[in-house]
């Protein structure tokens, strides 16, 4: 194959033809409409998997990378923290008494769920109840709650709230639930309106107190780890039978399928555009066909062969569609940028859990896109290609 005779045929038929303008808009159409496909399908992924990841952020820090809990009974014992501390040095251990509890203020009521921690041991395993109490010294009966229920409590420093826990206790002939008034001296703030709202930290004393909970019973015990994946299979053979252990991906599952699946028939879905636009590759070629079938016959006559017409249209369709692609992504990461460096689109906190547009694009998800584009482009110029060598030689040049 004479590829300098080839690439003069396709330069040739690049330029725009006055007697046919409709065969280079076509072809320009056909350009245009890959380059939106791809640069949307690379901003749109870009922003699912920001989201993933500012959710995944959230949850990581407020739902923990790893719990210990007792499958069969109320509490753990102290014995199983101290062994596992000792098993696994590396990790980061806050053991907790939690208790779910309605937090009032005089006529505001809400749910929520308390847990009594060891401070020092707790800031180092979350950072969002780090940055809350910094330089702070958490004493008996104060408490640190969320910014939402701070808000919407009218709460200031070191005012008090009523605790009414759902453990009962009996007084005279009837049972009444406990509660208790805690200080506040704080709140925190995840980002996350759910956390924000029902989540309160105080001390381990305190609920100990308020509780009657032996000191070598524990609820649980918060672990962080890097790698939370590998740990827990580690932990899970240690522990003993009546002790369980579950990752915060886990306790999550369902949500981060879900994101999961809308990812996917996103992906398809904006696809779709490319598959659209590669069928004016598809027209652009097969007109330029049907209007260059004398020229065509003529190369045949004169020596071409049928795979040198072939390549010719085929890299017209690759060219088309191939530049299309680049100019996409140049747009797409252009795009990004803008997003990502200007505050252009605000988003309410408290649905989203940030008020900036998060952009994270993953090169998997990049390669993925350039590879469905690039096939389907393939696929899109092989036809006309085809169908440029199937021209009647005799009754074109007997015609025409």
């Amino acid at each position: 194959m004479d590829k300098q005779f080839v690439n003069y045929i396709v330069k040739r038929y690049l330029r725009f033809d006055k007697e046919q303008p409709f065969i280079f808009l076509s072809a320009l159409l056909a350009f245009l409409g890959i380059m939106v496909g791809v640069m949307v399908l690379i901003i749109a992924m870009a922003i699912m998997n920001g989201f993933d990841k500012e959710f995944e952020n959230k949850l990581f820090t407020m739902n923990y990378p790893l719990t210990i809990y007792p499958k069969f009974a109320t509490y753990l014992d102290k014995s199983v923290y101290e062994q596992v501390q000792k098993a696994f040095p590396h990790l980061f251990f806050s053991p907790y008494i939690s208790s779910q509890v309605i937090y009032k203020k005089g006529d505001k009521l809400e749910g929520g769920v308390v847990f009594g921690v060891d401070f020092d041991k707790e800031v180092q395993i979350n950072e969002v109840l780090q940055k809350a109490v910094a330089h702070k010294r958490i004493a008996k009966f104060q408490i640190v709650v969320g910014k939402e229920l701070y808000d919407r409590f009218l709460l200031v420093n070191n005012e008090k709230i009523f605790l009414i826990f759902s453990k009962s206790e009996p007084m005279g002939f009837s049972i009444t639930p406990i509660f208790k008034r805690f200080r506040v001296v704080g709140y925190f703030h995840s980002g996350l309106i759910a956390y924000d709202k029902a989540y309160s930290y105080t001390t381990l004393t305190s609920l100990r107190k308020v509780l009657h909970i032996p000191q070598d019973k524990y609820s649980g015990i918060h672990i962080y780890s890097q790698n939370p994946q590998k740990d827990i299979e580690k932990i899970k053979a240690f522990l003993p039978q009546q002790v369980g252990i579950v990752g915060w991906w886990q306790q999550n599952g369902n949500f981060f399928a879900a994101l999961q699946m809308e990812k996917r028939a996103l992906f398809i879905v904006l696809m779709l555009i490319i598959l659209i636009a590669s069928l004016n590759i598809v027209s652009s070629l097969l007109m330029t066909v049907m209007n260059r079938r004398k020229e065509i016959a003529l190369l045949l006559s004169l020596g071409a062969t049928p795979k040198e017409i072939r390549a010719i249209f085929f890299r017209l369709g690759s060219i088309i569609g191939g530049l299309g692609v680049v100019m996409g992504v140049v747009f797409g990461f252009l795009g990004l940028f803008i997003l990502k460096h200007f505050d252009i689109v605000k988003l309410p906190a408290d649905v989203y859990g940030t008020t900036k547009l998060p952009v994270d694009l993953s090169m998997v998800d990049l390669f993925l896109i350039i590879t469905g584009a690039i096939i389907i482009i393939i696929i899109s110029a092989t036809y006309p290609a085809k169908k440029a060598t199937k021209v009647n030689l005799i009754d074109v040049l007997r015609n025409e």
